[in-house]
């Protein structure tokens, strides 16, 4: 899409046209990593293992950090770029993206060495068991090799977003999910190579993703780069992009942290308790993945908007996509909690398991109806630059809030404290973003325009 088409669609389309144009691929997108998210749980749970299924679990957490750092130059990346691009800073943004992508390789390296070198240490913090130790070292090895694809593909499917290019940036993410969840029963199952069959899949998916991306850019269907001659560091590209990254980020990774923590916690309970734990959070992701995905697509669409000086059209774009988000984080909450036991049979059939995972689904339920309204608003933050705002949020909901909650709760109610741990957080997280939104972003906004206003007058 080239500049003219990319103000169209953000500068002069219907209010409700730019929000679902931008928000239905990345929803698209996020429902596809949601399937791909399922589908090695779902196909192991078929070997009726649930030993397999909790190893699954253990190693989840420790393969989201790979996601999240790619997340900090892809959200980040993608705040700095719909900016630039808004204010007519074409090669600006060129630099950005390049500077994106070697990151990606830069830093995904490092992490895959220090994740190899490290693993036997990363079983004990994540509380792998004797019967669950092999399970989970055999799935993560293999996964640890594919690190770099893994940053990159997760990166660019924000990027690409950011020019006003959601349907390229949606066929990368379904293109390397769909393979995942094809080879995913092929090596699970019909190969007979259990867990080991779920990492291959994983790492061939995350291959091809970034392949993918990789040859949209060499194929010239952008007008940004990845070429190494537009890297650059300086002239705040590095301090832009980490500083709506890692905020945004952050919350991701503390997300993997914090289920370390609850799962480790939980092992005292017993393997089958830990299997359930993460069954009944793959639930609750069908709703919270496809509200991230309205607030990743509006994102590049909010940001436009303030680097143009549309202001209204910014209220009235995040006011739309706000309604939007929880009338549909509402029906999803309410279909899932209807068939709660069908869904959890789908991935446990040891009825210890399943009775641990419809009464934790239920109680994840009770708040997922908010994640449209926190999704929504956290992009609002990040698209109008409020990093240190975005920041406390991200720390918060899986941090500051979660983590303290999962000690106390389990205190006072044992196992289940553990579950309820989380949507204490998602109550108190909302009305934070809630508050820091009014506070923050409207100040922002107030003083861009007093600023506008007076350099007219003179």
């Amino acid at each position: 899409m080239d500049r003219s088409k990319t103000e169209e669609l953000f500068a002069k389309a219907s209010i409700k046209d730019a929000v679902i144009k931008n928000a239905v691929p990345a929803m698209l997108a996020m429902i596809m990593v949601l399937i791909y998210n399922l589908a090695d749980t779902f196909f192991i749970g078929q070997t009726h293992d649930a030993l397999q299924v909790a190893a699954v679990s253990l190693a989840t957490p420790v393969f989201l950090i790979f996601m999240s750092v790619g997340n900090v130059f892809g959200i980040g990346g993608t705040s700095v770029i719909s900016r630039a691009l808004g204010e007519g800073r074409q090669e600006y943004a060129r630099k950005v993206c390049s500077f994106c992508m070697w990151s990606c390789v830069a830093v995904g390296a490092v992490m895959t060495v220090c994740f190899l070198f490290g693993m036997d240490w990363i079983l004990k913090i994540v509380g792998a068991s004797e019967n669950t130790w092999e399970y989970t070292k055999t799935y993560l090895t293999i996964v640890t090799w594919g690190g770099i694809s893994v940053l990159i593909s997760n990166c660019f499917a924000n990027i690409v977003r950011a020019e006003g290019k959601p349907g390229p940036a949606m066929a990368g993410q379904v293109i390397g999910n769909l393979l995942n969840v094809i080879l995913d029963p092929i090596m699970i199952v019909g190969l007979g190579w259990g867990i080991r069959g779920a990492a291959i899949a994983t790492v061939i998916g995350n291959v091809v993703a970034a392949v993918y991306y990789i040859l949209f850019y060499l194929a010239g269907k952008s007008s940004l780069s990845i070429s190494p001659k537009h890297f650059a560091m300086n002239d705040r590209i590095l301090s832009g992009v980490l500083a709506i990254g890692i905020p945004a980020s952050l919350g991701s990774l503390l997300m993997s942290v914090s289920q370390i923590i609850m799962q480790q916690r939980m092992a005292a309970y017993g393997d089958m308790a830990v299997a359930a734990a993460g069954v009944a959070q793959k639930v609750t992701m069908i709703t919270g993945m496809i509200c991230m995905g309205i607030g990743n697509g509006v994102q590049p669409l909010l940001g436009y908007c303030i680097g143009a000086h549309l202001y209204d059209r910014f209220k009235k774009c995040l006011k739309f996509s706000v309604i939007f988000a929880f009338i549909l984080a509402s029906c999803m909450t309410i279909l899932c909690y209807i068939f709660t036991d069908q869904l959890v049979s789908l991935f446990l059939s040891d009825a210890s398991a399943f009775s641990y995972g419809v009464q934790f689904v239920r109680i994840l339920l009770t708040t997922s109806f908010l994640f449209g309204v926190f999704y929504v608003l956290c992009s609002s933050l990040q698209a109008v630059g409020a990093a240190v705002p975005a920041l406390i949020v991200n720390l918060s909901r899986q941090g500051f809030i979660y983590i303290p909650a999962l000690f106390i709760l389990q205190s006072i109610f044992g196992y289940s404290g553990l579950i309820w741990a989380q949507p204490a957080a998602d109550v108190l997280s909302t009305i934070l973003v809630i508050v820091l939104y009014f506070h923050t972003a409207k100040k922002v906004l107030k003083h861009t325009e007093e600023t506008e206003q007076a350099a007219v007058e003179a």
